[in-house]
């Protein structure tokens, strides 16, 4: 069980050993939770995406600066899902839709007024370029991405082109990446 205060708010998380960062919060996700600035953006009316939520750390932090049906928490791993359910109830948090998808396989909702992912940049970039390009579209017009990672040229390059800007955020060798959606069609096909 990790214990965690996250900007004066205290949370409770249960992990498996198979969870990604199983033993304490990610040092990214705080990070990139920094540069969110929740309580500043979030209203009654956003909705927001935890793409690729793990054990639940974003979405269930958000939860307490918005409606709770108004948050989605996916992943594509089944004891991540699991986990994040029940962290969402240790939490307070039981009006959180959670789903089982293959990034945005799954996930017909759209109009997100922000999505939020941590994706796995270890691996190759097809899983980031899905996130990114499916991401632009189900956000609405106004709506932010934030991701995290610890690859800055790719994932500035891949944004700037999709969004026709980015701001990038250092902190702690993340990079922490924000990207306004402020027309409906991609800035450039690339």
């Amino acid at each position: 069980m990790i214990i965690e205060k996250i900007h004066d708010i205290t949370l409770k998380f249960e992990t498996h050993k198979a969870s990604f960062s199983p033993t304490s919060i990610d040092k990214g996700t705080l990070a990139m939770l920094q540069v969110a600035n929740f309580p500043e953006s979030l209203t009654s009316e956003s909705k927001l995406l935890d793409l690729g939520c793990g054990y639940g750390v974003v979405g269930i932090y958000a939860a307490n600066f918005m409606p709770q049906q108004n948050i989605i928490m996916s992943d594509n791993n089944k004891t991540s899902i699991a986990l994040a359910v029940k962290n969402a109830a240790l939490n307070g948090a039981n009006d959180i839709k959670v789903i089982y998808s293959d990034g945005f396989n799954n996930i017909t909702d759209t109009g997100f007024t922000i999505i939020l992912s941590n994706p796995p940049y270890h691996a190759d970039f097809s899983v980031p370029k899905h996130f990114i390009e499916k991401g632009f579209n189900r956000l609405a017009i106004g709506g932010t991405m934030y991701m995290v990672t610890k690859r800055l040229d790719w994932y500035k390059n891949k944004l700037a082109a999709i969004f026709g800007g980015v701001k990038v955020v250092e902190i702690e060798n993340y990079f922490i990446f924000c990207a306004q959606k402020r027309t409906a069609k991609y800035a450039n096909k690339s």
